[in-house]
């Protein structure tokens, strides 16, 4: 299950629209292109063929992935546990450096930031989602694994 917000959901559902709207057009440019004469020998045929079946793939991930997310309102998230869209204040206990995270969605915001922002599927990201202030978790990276502790949940 992915946690997103409802602005994050509403971006994916407007995608997927996109994408059925593109749908309807590759059809038409299909029935275009099969007028044009022999199949074997058609490249516009084909090449809209392949773009079809590209965004037939595009409309199953996205629906798939609009069915497994939860929406998470403002008013929802505890204040007391690392959630989506915290600010988090995390200890490396190997190195004993502290840095600052942002928990967002996969479709974050990516924008300028002073703080470093993991997604909710992100390895860092999954195993901070709901700890607690003082609680440590091991997470293993392609860098070897780490022990974090949540030092303080800023908001």
């Amino acid at each position: 299950m992915e946690f997103v917000t409802k602005a994050d959901k509403e971006k994916l559902e407007k995608q997927l629209s996109e994408y059925h709207a593109l749908d309807k057009v590759l059809i038409e440019r299909i029935a275009e292109a099969r007028g044009h004469g022999d199949l074997r020998e058609n490249s516009d045929y084909h090449a809209a063929r392949e773009d079809k079946s590209m965004n037939n793939l595009r409309i199953r991930e996205l629906s798939v992935r609009l069915e497994s997310v939860q929406v998470i309102l403002e008013g929802e998230m505890p204040s007391d546990m690392v959630f989506l869209g915290a600010i988090v204040r995390i200890r490396d206990e190997n190195s004993g450096t502290v840095e600052i995270y942002k928990i967002v969605s996969s479709l974050g915001e990516n924008g300028e930031s002073e703080h470093r922002e993991v997604t909710t599927t992100s390895p860092i990201g999954e195993a901070l989602m709901k700890l607690r202030i003082g609680e440590t978790v091991r997470v293993n990276l392609p860098r070897g694994e780490r022990r974090l502790t949540v030092v303080e949940i800023l908001t």
